[in-house]
């Protein structure tokens, strides 16, 4: 038989690298105090490049999760069956303390390196989903010292439990938050799940929740009325003495991305739930919760973007045409520039605000005060810049990049929803202003940490300038919010690559983003700008 044809100029697999080896990452690990992380997180940066890693992701997003409301013989149980994949990969994460572990780690930087470990182990966005919501639960639960005493132990410990069965019996928990109705939505203050106070202090809780993500989670916050209003409570799947507790699964969600992680649709049949917080204060309390969440959706966008990007470099490494390598092409090697700035601005500022969740836990107001803001801009441009810049790294793979077998596809559907959990677009850019209007002072620490970087480019200071002018008039600020909040994001960002990242990607995105120079698209870099350093740090950590 004669072969048709010869395979060649086609792209090796990128396999054996260390997702963990991205310069802005590494260098903001030993900024942000967790040096003493970098073999840790390193270790799993490994883990994350290899080949059989690599396909628990896939499979696990290929042969997405299964409702069984039924057993066999009619009985009611309500479980999501997933294929072992899945398995693999939460007791990965749970072991390298990627959860609650940070929680019960006194060293300094502890919630940086957990940071770090969540953006090195980007081979699945799916679990990423009950992981973070088990980190996130902590401080939230605090708010009921006893019920934290009982489950932060089980929440923190390295040790993935999955099963339905009395939490103070397992050896690790997970934990999940059910917040939104079909009604509703963002405005959780129109929930009409009820909650009633029984005489042994428990209370009852009845309605229907329209998004409950990771539904084989041990407990979860959610939202409910009380007389006094919206009120957080810790639901068990399971009660103390072993019955499983009345939240019936009506199915589950069909997603655009994100399918390895059940998200579902419950009902709350008489559930049994305890008080977190104060009756009608849990907005202020499950808030706790969504602060958390916030700054992972920023490491996940950033950490979906880095992926990206090295996808596209690795490809350009490799791929030919019109007789040279696609990364000797002018053209190209604007896009990878201009992508790089992306991440890298990204990276460095989502590097920054893990720093300042690690110090405001442990007391400081004034990082505690920038965090509370540069959170929220920063929650809401990374995750809008995100599915524009991974779809321009698809884009660098031509019909490779489209097909379903190419892992990028599954990053650029992932993408979308990080701007959708915990607040979408608007609801973030109003939450920065709402912020500013309720903390003022939170805005004299953004610009206290903008001042640090005053002098060192002149396009920079412009751009703080003009900030500063949004603010000299509340006329129409909500309809000016997204503008304003951009703004701010873009200043964030360069305050911290004019300090911390090499002259050529300062520059550049000094040029483009804040200097105005700069098209439509990526990849509409001026010319003048020293590009090839850039490039040089899309490929750290590639394998050879």
């Amino acid at each position: 038989m004669t072969a048709t044809h010869e395979v060649f100029n086609q792209v090796p697999p990128l396999v054996g690298h260390d997702t963990s080896a991205d310069p802005a990452l590494r260098e903001g690990l030993e900024r942000e105090g967790a040096g003493w992380a970098i073999p840790e997180v390193s270790e799993l940066g490994c883990l994350a490049g290899t080949a059989e890693a690599q396909a628990w992701g896939r499979l696990a997003e290929r042969v997405p999760p299964v409702l069984h409301n039924y057993d066999r013989y009619g009985h009611r149980i309500d479980e999501v069956e997933y294929v072992p994949a899945y398995h693999q990969l939460m007791t990965t994460a749970v072991e390298h303390g990627l959860h609650g572990a940070p929680w019960a780690d006194d060293r300094p930087g502890a919630h940086v390196a957990r940071a770090a470990k969540f953006y090195a182990w980007n081979v699945d966005a799916g679990h990423g989903c009950p992981i973070s919501m088990t980190y996130a639960v902590v401080p939230a639960l605090r708010a009921n010292p006893e019920l934290a005493a009982t489950f932060e132990p089980l929440l923190t410990n390295r040790e993935y439990d999955f099963g339905l069965q009395d939490p103070a019996t397992k050896r690790g928990l997970i934990a999940g938050m059910s917040m939104t109705e079909k009604q509703g939505g963002s405005d959780v203050r129109a929930n009409t799940t009820t909650a009633t106070r029984q005489a042994d202090g428990t209370y009852v809780l009845r309605g229907h929740k329209w998004f409950t993500s990771a539904p084989m989670s041990d407990m979860f916050l959610t939202l409910a009325q009380t007389p006094a209003g919206v009120t957080c409570f810790l639901v068990p799947r399971v009660l103390p003495g072993g019955e499983h507790n009345a939240m019936r699964f009506v199915r589950l969600k069909e997603k655009l991305g994100n399918k390895s992680n059940a998200s579902s649709e419950i009902e709350y049949d008489a559930a049994v739930g305890w008080l977190v917080g104060e009756e009608g204060r849990g907005v202020r309390t499950i808030v706790e919760m969504v602060n958390m969440t916030r700054l992972d959706c920023v490491i996940g966008s950033s950490a979906g973007l880095r992926t990206a990007v090295t996808m596209a470099a690795h490809h350009a490494r490799h791929r030919s045409a019109f007789g040279k390598l696609l990364v000797d092409q002018p053209a190209m090697r604007n896009v990878l520039a201009d992508l790089q700035v992306e991440s890298e601005a990204s990276t460095t500022a989502m590097m920054r605000l893990a720093g300042a969740n690690d110090r405001a836990i442990r007391g400081d107001e004034g990082e505690a005060a920038l965090r509370r803001i540069a959170l929220a801009v920063t929650k809401y441009y990374v995750c809008k810049r995100s599915p524009v810049a991974v779809g321009e790294a698809l884009e660098c793979l031509g019909g490779n990049g489209y097909i379903e077998e190419h892992d990028i596809a599954r990053i650029y559907r992932e993408m979308p929803l990080l701007s959708i959990w915990e607040g979408s677009g608007n609801v973030a850019a109003l939450d920065a202003l709402r912020a500013l209007a309720k903390e003022p002072h939170t805005l004299d620490a953004f610009f206290a940490e903008a001042a640090l970087a005053e002098g060192a480019d002149v396009r920079y200071d412009e751009a703080v300038d003009r900030l500063k002018k949004e603010f000299t008039s509340f006329d129409d600020i909500e309809l000016r919010a997204r503008r304003i909040v951009e703004q701010m994001a873009l200043v964030f960002q360069g305050s911290q690559l004019l300090r911390h990242s090499p002259a050529a990607v300062a520059d550049a995105f000094c040029a483009s983003r804040l200097g105005r120079d700069w098209g439509g698209a990526l990849g509409t870099l001026p010319t003048g700008l020293d590009l090839a350093p850039i490039i040089e740090r899309t490929a750290t950590g590639f394998p050879g």
